[in-house]
């Protein structure tokens, strides 16, 4: 109990220096969001009005304690650019990023682990060979280069999907599975391929060690010693990279959302920094902050349940 809260203090103040530092980097940052706004409608007298209705006016420090005040209370403040509170507006478009995070994290695991067990288990033979010069060409394909592929085999000419015709999920749930489907693709096969890669290393390498061998000489069966032994140990460092992978596909999500059309964090990211939506932008890079001390901090709960020997 106490490592656990040990690790969540440390989560929170991680957070909440990232959020100074989100905060203060993009009040140093040249441009004026009042001035932006109002384009070339701008006069003295309305730029001066707009930056007191934004509470630009204000001294830095104060406007950092007024907002630190807000989400303690779980308000973000107001968009400059859409006029409405930032949570309401970052709301769905959190749910739709998520689910599609979910999903290729999902695929990830679902297709690599076998893969990797696989690759290990038939290491040398002329199927490892092949199956790994597919991963490396694989691996160096960035997801929204695999999207437009994959747009063009599977939507433009099988069909299989429609291009841009996205269904929200509260509308239809598993038709928007169905559309996700192959964005979630696109986001997880760069990661199927480092994730076999790291697996079938690890097994190999841990399958030489001397307690395999004492395994082996108790009479243990192989499958015996493969699961019981080999591959738990062989987990532990795969369960660290994908927690690193995740918070990584979080930020892989909102570049393929462009390619695939999909109204996530991703549309509106783009959308508020040509607008110098500041309080927009901090929210979101806030979240990605948060997903990724919480992605490490599930990690490490996990390594003691792979291998009660580890406690820090």
């Amino acid at each position: 109990m106490k490592y656990v809260l040990k690790k969540v203090t440390t989560m929170l103040i991680t957070l909440f220096v990232v959020s100074v530092l989100v905060f203060f980097s993009f009040s140093l940052i040249p441009g004026n969001p009042a001035l932006s706004k109002l384009g070339t409608e701008a006069t003295p007298e309305r730029l001066a009005a707009l930056e007191h209705e934004m509470g630009l006016d204000k001294p830095v420090v104060e406007r950092f304690g007024e907002w630190f005040v807000g989400v303690l209370k779980g308000d973000f403040g107001r968009s400059y650019s859409y006029n409405q509170s930032v949570t309401s507006l970052l709301k769905e478009k959190i749910a739709t990023t998520l689910i599609l995070s979910v999903m290729a994290i999902v695929i990830c695991v679902v297709i690599s682990l076998p893969l990797g067990i696989f690759m290990a288990r038939k290491s040398d033979s002329k199927l490892d060979i092949a199956l790994s010069a597919v991963n490396q060409i694989i691996m160096s394909i960035p997801s929204f280069f695999s999207g437009i592929i994959l747009t063009l085999i599977f939507g433009i000419t099988l069909k299989l999907f429609t291009p841009g015709a996205y269904v929200p999920y509260h509308s239809d749930f598993l038709k928007c599975i169905g559309y996700m489907f192959f964005p979630a693709l696109a986001i997880a096969l760069p990661k199927i391929s480092m994730v076999s890669k790291l697996l079938k290393d690890t097994v190999i390498k841990e399958a030489g060690k001397e307690y395999v061998r004492t395994a082996y000489s108790r009479g243990n069966a192989t499958k015996a010693v493969f699961y019981r032994h080999v591959l738990g140990n062989a987990l532990i460092p795969v369960i660290t990279f994908l927690g690193m992978t995740f918070a990584d596909i979080i930020a892989g999500s909102i570049i393929v959302e462009q390619v695939f059309s999909v109204p996530g964090l991703g549309r509106i990211l783009l959308t508020s920094i040509s607008g110098r939506d500041y309080p927009v932008i901090e929210a979101i890079i806030r979240l990605l902050a948060f997903f990724v001390v919480l992605s490490n901090l599930i990690v490490d709960l996990l390594y003691h349940k792979f291998d009660p020997r580890i406690h820090v």
